[in-house]
């Protein structure tokens, strides 16, 4: 009886992330057959091919982030996830390398299974701070975007202890958002925080006419990471 128990609370953990954040318990069931590397949740799409630009304007200097979505494939904690590469610039330099690594569910929600971190200093390669992939050194993987977003909704994006614990909060799935790319309405817009840097908060938003981010707002500075492109194949 007790193990019935146990497996009951495990499912019901998996399928609720709230419920999990609630129990102060962290513990997804990852069944590789349920995912895909088809990413085609309305607020987040990833085909091959598509490429997005994002600039901001930060206390350190210009910004730019450019986001490909190159088809490559890698196999995490058994499942089939789809490599989603950022490159982070300031003043023209790069100062950031990232291979995230991303699947979806069968009920659409939008998995975040780790991510491969370069970081640079002047030009050079300092180090690999911020890397973490599910299943290895009991990191979990989390939920990057919900199919179903209800607002008040939270969940885990990542969990990988004192490491990456970045957590979101749904709330609204109705707002309407300008960037130097143009004006977006019906968009997502979620909370984002981390418990390793408490005074750090940010809000973004998910649109479906870009498939993707289009604004992200650290609430602290008022600092606008911009989406101004996006391009698709080639």
């Amino acid at each position: 009886m007790q193990n019935k128990i146990c497996l009951a609370a495990a499912l019901l953990v998996a399928a609720s992330p709230v419920i999990a954040l609630a129990a102060g318990s962290y513990a997804p069931v990852i069944v590789p057959a349920e995912f895909s590397t088809t990413i085609d949740n309305p607020f987040f799409t990833m085909p091959a091919g598509k490429k997005m630009y994002f600039k901001s304007k930060t206390g350190e200097g210009d910004e730019s982030t450019d986001i490909i979505i190159t088809g490559k494939t890698r196999k995490i904690m058994g499942v089939d996830t789809l490599e989603y590469w950022d490159r982070v610039s300031l003043d023209g330099v790069l100062i950031e390398d990232t291979h995230d690594y991303i699947a979806q569910h069968k009920n659409g929600d939008v998995w975040y299974f780790g991510e491969a971190v370069d970081n640079y200093e002047n030009g050079k390669l300092k180090d690999h701070h911020g890397t973490w992939l599910a299943g290895e050194d009991n990191a979990l993987p989390g939920i990057w975007v919900k199919a179903k977003p209800v607002a008040g909704e939270a969940y885990r994006e990542e969990y990988y202890v004192g490491e990456a614990e970045d957590m979101a909060k749904v709330v609204s799935t109705s707002e309407t958002v300008t960037t130097a790319m143009g004006t977006f309405s019906g968009c997502l817009k979620t909370r984002n925080w981390t418990p390793l840097e408490p005074d750090v908060k940010e809000e973004k938003f998910y649109c479906r006419e870009t498939g993707g981010t289009a604004l992200e707002v650290n609430v602290t500075t008022g600092e606008r990471d911009e989406l101004i492109r996006v391009e698709h194949g080639g």
